[in-house]
Order: structure tokens, then sequence, then C-alpha cells
């Protein structure tokens, strides 16, 4: 198995960000945006989507990656495991287990403003002590 060169991966890269699914919607919000991006492209260990975010909604917001670490997110997928989680109002509870949980379809974005890079009221910041 060969490995991709550099310039088949920057290849990659530049047909991927040229996908218009790969710009967030009008309205749509940091943590929305990196939860529809990571099912299909998945997370590469870096902040590739959110700062793809913000590289489009909002470049002057230059402290995101220290804003994200803050909480936990040092990648895109940790923004999501360890920083924010879905607000309880959107969770339903399993019948089996009487647990709640995401739903099987992932909310519409609540929207924020234009150049914002905070997440919708759709997002709850996650605690240290979370239970569900």
């Amino acid at each position: 198995m060969s490995e991709m060169s550099v310039a088949d991966e920057a290849e990659r890269y530049l047909q991927v960000l040229a996908d218009p699914r790969c710009r967030p919607a009008p309205r749509e919000c940091l943590a929305c945006f990196v939860a529809r991006m990571l099912p299909d492209f998945g997370c590469d260990t870096t902040l590739r989507w959110a700062q793809r975010f913000r590289d489009v909604r909002s470049p002057t917001a230059t402290g995101l990656e220290r804003r994200l670490g803050s909480v936990g997110g040092y990648c895109d997928c940790e923004i999501l495991l360890n920083g924010y989680r879905l607000a309880r109002h959107l969770l339903v509870r399993d019948l089996a287990t009487d647990e709640l949980e995401a739903p099987a379809e992932p909310p519409t974005c609540a929207g924020v403003g234009r150049t914002s890079t905070r997440p919708c009221v759709n997002w709850e910041r996650r605690s240290r002590h979370d239970t569900w």
C-alpha cells in the first residue's frame, strides 16, 4: 500500500474545500457546522472544520483555537466530545434504557449572527460531571 504524496493530499484537501457542502450555511453556528462535517469528512486530529468555519464567516476571530482549547476542543471531534453537547431539550429518552440520547436526525441549527463563532442555543457547555 503506497502512501499518499503531499501533492495528492493537498489536491484532495482542495477538492474537499471546493465542495459546497463544506461551507457554513447562512446563520449556521460553529457547533452545528462541525457536527455536520464530521460524519462525512471525519476528524483529522486538527481544528480543520472549526478553522474553515472561522475563515469563511469570521476571519478576525483570532482567539478561536484558544477558546475551543479552553473547553477541551483541541480537534474538531473534541469540540463535541469535551466542549459542547446537544441541549437537554433536544435529547430523546431511550425507552429501553431510560437514558437521554441524541435524536436520530440532528436538529436544524437555531442560527447565530453572521460573524459569530459561538454555538447556537441547540448546544450547551459540557461540565466535568455530565451524566447524560
